[in-house]
């Protein structure tokens, strides 16, 4: 392990220690995953000098990602998802799988990527193209820590609507999503997730109030078994309730 991929950003370790030692909530310790050091090293500058992120780590492949996620334990992993060893897509599954309190943020250098949806079934918490602006990248760190996805839901439904158009390989631990376990409302939310509409366009679109339309999506999450709406959306295509040529026209 070089000493640029496995070490700790200069007073990260001490300023996560002594945020626990204090009882307080401490800033976001995230572990950066990028097979080039100058990718690496120029996240870590927009990153580090955040008063509210702490970077841990950093890692050269996707191997390292996991191993170091271990030793670690960051909140959130910004994931680079094309790397050697072990990619992006495959780290993120680990680590969804073994480590369910780290947040994956996927990166990738090109917008519409079929690696990127394999990456938001694995688990990963949100995806961002490289070109994002610093303020884009520390934006979406908050909001993946949060639980939230960091996904546009625009660009989501253009990424799913281009990839998603036939039901994933079966997965024993997580069966198609029965729609019936859902009320009409809560199926309806779904429904509208998934075509690309945010919380205040759902609420206008059904009427309601968007603490209820809230409360329906923390009932879609609970029902389906996902962790955030790019999850949820993912569920929307394979299973049937919403097509991805009708999504394309939408968007």
């Amino acid at each position: 392990m070089s000493a640029a991929a496995g070490g700790t950003t200069s007073g990260a370790a001490g300023g996560a220690a002594g945020a626990a030692e204090g009882g307080a909530p401490g800033p976001i310790r995230v572990l950066i995953a990028d097979d080039q050091p100058l990718v690496r090293r120029g996240l870590a500058l927009i990153l580090g000098p955040d008063p509210d992120v702490v970077v841990v780590a950093e890692a050269g492949d996707g191997e390292e990602a996991v191993a170091l996620a271990h030793r670690h334990h960051p909140d959130v992993i910004v994931m680079d998802i094309r790397m050697p060893v072990l990619d992006g897509v495959g780290a993120t599954g680990r680590i969804a799988a073994e480590l369910p309190g780290c947040r994956v943020l996927a990166l990738s250098t090109f917008d519409l990527d079929e690696y990127v949806v394999a990456a938001l079934r694995a688990g990963a918490s949100g995806f961002l193209p490289k070109d994002v602006s610093p303020e884009e990248l520390l934006a979406a760190v908050r909001t993946v820590h949060t639980g939230e996805a960091a996904v546009a839901p625009r660009l989501l439904t253009r990424l799913l609507s281009a990839y998603v158009t036939t039901p994933a390989p079966p997965r024993s631990a997580a069966p198609v999503p029965v729609v019936g376990d859902l009320t009409p409302r809560e199926a309806e939310v779904w429904r509208l997730m998934a075509t690309g509409l945010d919380n205040a366009e759902i609420a206008g679109e059904m009427d309601i109030s968007g603490s209820t339309v809230k409360n329906h999506i923390t009932n879609v999450f609970n029902k389906l078994g996902v962790r955030d709406r790019a999850q949820a959306v993912i569920a929307a295509y394979e299973s049937g309730i919403v097509e991805a040529a009708r999504a394309r026209d939408l968007a």
